[in-house]
């Protein structure tokens, strides 16, 4: 099919079309009631364009039958909100001024271009025009005018492909999101893409842990060939299992919006239950808490939580069941935390892992700092956290 029939074959045309012969209705309502005076209507729709709610109507209507395909799109061309100021309503006035003018060239070329294909079928057939009587003077039958009948008709569709365009661009330039709008529907989508990332970091972390931590746990009791330690190991595997789905169900009720409250995610006041996790694993750790914990706001302490939790969860997948030294002090304005062990074998966070850089982008969230790497001879996790910091 040639390029320019294209749009003919495209739903959007007719339900542009549909959108400009809406208005008819209107109109032909007020002929009935002052045929002389048409003019009047463009005065009419001054104050109705006026009402907050009329651009939310137009606004529907037009990305209903305009822009189909851009329905319930955050990032729509044309908005589906009342009016919020006054340069949006003067919008709208216009919008329906344009509107009417448009609707109404568009209403006289769909009756009068086929009426003029109609006539001229009739004076080529011999007979007298069926429509427009005007053509019959000055237009002898000849049989050339039976095929000239397509030109009115080829004309019509091309108007509707144009009057198409120029309506729908005219109906994103007045109802187009306003600036305030645009800045709103931005800071939705970062709040949603926050949100998106801080469930992915909330997944890696509390599930990456435990499947680590059963995986450490199923080699050793493999290994060790005891079965009083396989018992030990399968119990420390199921009880990570339940604290690993806990975990979970907090994350699916987030995706579900049931609106859990921050305040029922882990804190570190729970952080003996990673310590215990580990230490179910085979590893020796050595933990030292410092200062009031309980007095660490809550955004601090959850992310605190998580950090340990992926630094430990580190510690297991690359070096094994070593020893772990945790460091956690609350001094004065800032909570402190050193996670150690041997270096052995690959560094932690090797190619492809995102456990130190999501560790750090939680730090940077909370206007804090958190080093990761090699430091005399040991594998060390530093981590500095304001408590004045609100989220």
């Amino acid at each position: 099919m040639h390029r320019s029939l294209r749009p003919l074959t495209r739903p959007v045309t007719y339900t542009r079309w549909l959108h400009l012969l809406i208005p008819i209705a209107f109109v032909a309502i007020w002929l009935f009631i002052d045929m002389q005076r048409v003019w009047v209507l463009g005065l009419l729709v001054v104050p109705l364009g006026l009402i907050p709610a009329v651009r939310l109507e137009e606004g529907i209507q037009a990305q209903l039958l305009l822009t189909p395909g851009e329905r319930g799109r955050p990032d729509a061309s044309i908005s589906v909100a009342p009016s919020a100021t006054w340069r949006d309503r003067w919008r709208t006035v216009l919008w329906l001024e344009a509107r009417l003018v448009l609707s109404g060239l568009a209403i006289a070329g769909t009756v009068w271009l086929p009426s003029v294909s109609v006539d001229l079928v009739a004076r080529g057939l011999g007979g007298p025009p069926l429509v427009f009587g005007w053509m019959a003077p000055g237009l002898a039958p000849h049989g050339w005018l039976v095929p000239l009948a397509l030109v009115p008709l080829i004309v019509m569709l091309a108007c509707l492909v144009l009057a198409g365009n120029l309506i729908t661009f005219i109906a994103r330039m007045l109802l187009g999101p306003s600036a305030g709008e645009r800045l709103s529907a931005l800071e939705e989508r970062t709040e949603l893409l926050l949100e998106r990332n801080r469930i992915a970091r909330e997944i890696h972390d509390s599930i990456g842990h435990a499947l680590t931590v059963a995986v450490v746990q199923a080699g050793a009791a493999r290994a060790a060939g005891d079965p009083a330690f396989t018992d030990r190991a399968l119990a420390a595997i199921e009880e990570t299992g339940r604290a690993a789905l806990e975990d979970l169900e907090r994350v699916l009720l987030v995706l579900r919006e049931t609106g859990l409250p921050a305040s029922q995610r882990p804190t570190l006041l729970e952080a003996d239950r990673l310590i215990e996790s580990a230490r179910g694993s085979g590893a020796e750790v050595d933990a030292e808490f410092s200062g009031p914990l309980e007095q660490v706001p809550g955004p601090v302490s959850r992310e605190g939580y998580r950090i340990l939790q992926e630094a430990l969860t580190n510690v297991l997948r690359h070096s094994g069941p070593v020893p772990v030294r945790i460091r956690m002090a609350v001094l004065g304005r800032r909570l402190e935390m050193d996670v150690t062990n041997p270096l052995t074998g690959a560094a932690p966070g090797g190619k492809g892992g995102s456990g130190l850089r999501g560790m750090r982008e939680r730090a940077a969230l909370l206007g804090g700092e958190a080093e990761t790497g090699a430091y005399e001879g040991e594998w060390r996790v530093r981590v500095r956290l304001p408590l004045d910091t609100l989220i």
